[in-house]
C-alpha cells in the first residue's frame, strides 16, 4: 500500500489537471474557474481514496482483532483452569503431607520406645552374664582339687599308645611298695582295671576302615578328571569346541541387541558338555588360552555375518585371565584383534569378578593393549555387588552384567550399594548394566523399577548353536594356532629371531614371557 500510494496521487493530479483543461478549453471556463474545477477534483479523489482505504483496511484487520480477543479469552480461561489444578494439587500435596505425618509420628515414637527396650534388654543380658560368670566361677572353685589325678591317669594313658600293656604294672607295683600295710593293694586294683587301655584298643581299628572309602573316593575322582582332560585335549585338537549364542534383549522392548557367545565341548560320541563341567580343569591345565583364542576367532566370524544384516548388533566373548598372560596365545590373539579393530565397538571381551581382582601388572598391560585397539570390557560373573565405577570405567569396562537373583536380594551378597541405585551409578560413568539369568516375568517386572536396560536369560531365549556354515575357516586358524604353540616350545631359531620371523621374539612374546617370570617368583 505504501508503494501504491505516490502512484494514486500522481493519477489523481493527471485527472484533476485534465478536467480544468477540459473546462478551459472545451467549456470556455476561465483560467481562474479551470483551476478550481481541477481543485474540486483532486478534492473528491482525495476523500474517495480515503474513505476506501480504511473501509479496506476495516475489512482486514476487523477479522484479526476478533480473533486476537478470542485467543485471549481461551488464553484466559486456560489460566485459570491450570490456575485451579494448582490450587488443587496444592491441597493435596498438604493432605498427603498431614496424613503421612500423623501415621510416621507413631511410628518414631514406637521405634524409639523399642531402641528404649533393646537397650534395656542387653544391659539386662550382660547383668545376667556376668552374674552366670560369677556363679560358675564359684562352683568350679572347690572342685578343681580333683581334676589334677584324672589329667595325671589321661595324660599317662596318651604317653604312649602303643605301650598300652607295660603301663599298667609298673602304677600297681609302686602304689603296693610304698604302702606297707597288707590292706592296701586292694583299692588300687578295682581302680586300677584299665577302661583307657579298652577305649584305646577299640578307636585304633577305624582309621583304616575310614581311609579305605576316601582312597577309592580320591582315585575315582582322579580318574574322572584324567579322563575329562583328555576329553579337553582330544576336543581341542579334532576342533571340537562349539559357538552357541544367547540373546541379551533391551528392557522392555524385548529388542535383539547383544549375543553372548557359549562354548560348549562336543564329545567324540557326539555329547555336548558345557561350560560349567570343563572350564576348571581347563584352566588348571593350562588350556584356556587355546580355547579362547579359537573362540575370538570365532566370534569374530559370526559378528562379520551378523554386521552384514544389522550394523547395531554386538557379540561378548569371554576371555580368560589366563590368556592375558600366555607367551604364545595373547601375541597372537593381539595381532588379531589388531588386524580386526574395524569391528572393535561390536565386540565386547568378557572377564569374571573374581579374575579381575585377581590379576596383576602384567594383565593390566595386557587389558590396556586390547583396550588401545578399540575393544571394550564386560564383567561377568558378579558374586558381590562391591564395586569401584570409576576403576571400571578407566580400565576400559563397558558393561557390567549381574544376575537377577542378587539385584533383587534374592540371593546371598554383601553390597556397599542398593540395587536400585546401581543403574544410575553406573551410567554416570558410561557403563551399562545388564540383568542376566532372568527366568520369570515377575523379575522382569521388578528390573524395570530398577531401571535396567538390558536383559539376558532363559524367559528369552536359551543358547542356541551357530550354523555350521557361519563358521566356515575355523580348521585353518586351529592349524596355525598349534604351528605357533609347537614353535615357541621349541624355542627361537638360530639366529636369534622368532620362529614367526620377528627378530628378538616380538614385544607380546617378550612381555607375556616376563609375565611368566612373575609368576615363578
Amino acid at each position: 500500500m505504501r508503494l501504491g500510494a505516490p502512484f494514486v496521487a500522481v493519477c489523481m493530479t493527471v485527472i484533476a489537471a485534465s478536467a480544468g483543461a477540459v473546462g478551459y478549453f472545451a467549456f470556455g471556463f476561465s483560467g481562474a474557474d479551470a483551476v478550481i474545477v481541477a481543485i474540486a477534483v483532486v478534492t473528491g479523489l482525495t476523500l474517495y481514496n480515503g474513505l476506501s482505504t480504511r473501509l479496506n483496511v476495516r475489512s482486514v484487520v476487523g477479522p484479526q482483532l476478533a480473533d486476537l480477543a478470542r485467543s485471549g479469552a481461551d488464553l484466559a480461561r486456560q489460566m485459570a483452569e491450570l490456575g485451579r489444578r494448582l490450587a488443587a494439587v496444592e491441597s493435596k500435596l498438604e493432605r498427603s503431607l498431614v496424613k503421612n505425618q500423623a501415621l510416621t509420628e507413631p511410628l518414631a515414637a514406637e521405634i524409639s520406645e523399642l531402641g528404649a527396650l533393646v537397650n534395656q534388654l542387653a544391659e539386662t543380658v550382660a547383668m545376667h552374664e556376668t552374674q552366670l560368670s560369677e556363679i560358675a566361677v564359684a562352683e568350679s572353685g572347690p572342685a578343681e582339687s580333683a581334676p589334677p589325678k584324672l589329667d595325671r591317669k589321661i595324660e599317662a594313658s596318651k604317653i604312649a599308645p602303643s605301650r598300652i600293656e607295660p603301663l599298667k604294672p609298673p602304677p600297681v607295683r609302686v602304689v603296693a611298695a610304698a604302702e606297707p600295710p597288707a590292706a592296701a593293694p586292694p583299692p588300687p586294683e578295682p581302680a586300677v582295671p584299665p577302661a583307657p587301655p579298652a577305649t584305646l584298643t577299640v578307636v585304633a581299628p577305624p582309621p583304616p576302615s575310614i581311609a579305605t572309602p576316601d582312597a577309592a573316593s580320591m582315585s575315582a575322582e582322579l580318574s574322572a578328571n584324567l579322563e575329562m582332560l583328555a576329553t579337553i585335549r582330544a576336543a581341542i585338537d579334532a576342533n571340537r569346541i562349539d559357538v552357541h549364542l544367547q540373546p541379551i534383549v533391551t528392557l522392555p522392548q524385548r529388542k535383539v541387541r547383544y549375543y553372548e557367545a557359549m562354548s560348549r565341548l562336543r564329545t567324540e560320541a557326539g555329547d555336548v558338555v558345557l561350560a560349567g563341567r570343563f572350564i576348571g580343569q581347563a584352566e588348571t591345565a593350562g588350556l584356556m588360552p587355546k580355547i579362547d583364542n579359537l573362540m575370538v576367532f570365532r566370534c569374530v566370524q559370526v559378528l562379520r555375518r551378523l554386521l552384514q544384516r544389522n550394523r547395531e548388533v554386538g557379540v561378548f566373548c569371554n576371555l580368560s585371565a589366563a590368556t592375558l598372560t600366555d607367551a604364545v596365545v595373547f601375541p597372537q590373539l593381539l595381532e588379531f584383534l589388531e588386524a580386526n579393530r574395524a569391528i572393535a565397538p561390536s565386540l565386547v571381551l568378557e572377564l569374571t569378578q573374581n579374575g579381575l581382582r585377581g590379576i596383576g601388572p602384567i594383565e593390566s598391560e595386557s587389558m590396556a593393549a586390547l583396550h588401545e585397539c578399540g575393544f571394550q570390557f564386560s564383567l561377568d560373573n558378579v558374586t558381590d555387588l562391591r564395586l569401584e565405577p570409576r576403576e571400571l570405567a578407566s580400565r576400559g569396562f563397558r558393561f557390567v552384567k549381574i544376575p537377577a537373583n542378587l539385584m533383587l536380594n534374592r540371593s546371598s551378597g554383601a553390597s556397599d550399594i542398593h540395587p536400585a541405585d546401581l543403574s544410575d551409578l553406573l551410567g554416570r560413568f558410561g557403563i551399562d548394566l545388564i540383568a542376566e539369568k532372568i527366568e520369570s516375568e515377575g523379575s522382569v517386572v521388578d528390573l524395570l523399577d530398577y531401571d535396567v536396560k538390558f536383559g539376558q536369560g532363559f524367559l528369552f531365549s536359551p543358547p542356541r548353536p551357530v550354523r555350521a556354515e557361519a563358521l566356515q575357516g575355523i580348521a585353518e586358524r586351529n592349524d596355525v594356532v598349534a604351528r605357533e604353540s609347537a614353535a615357541s616350545v621349541q624355542g627361537s631359531a638360530p639366529d636369534g629371531k622368532d620362529p614367526r620371523g620377528d627378530p628378538g621374539g616380538g614385544k607380546g612374546l617378550r612381555s607375556a614371557g616376563l609375565a611368566r617370570l612373575v609368576r615363578r617368583v
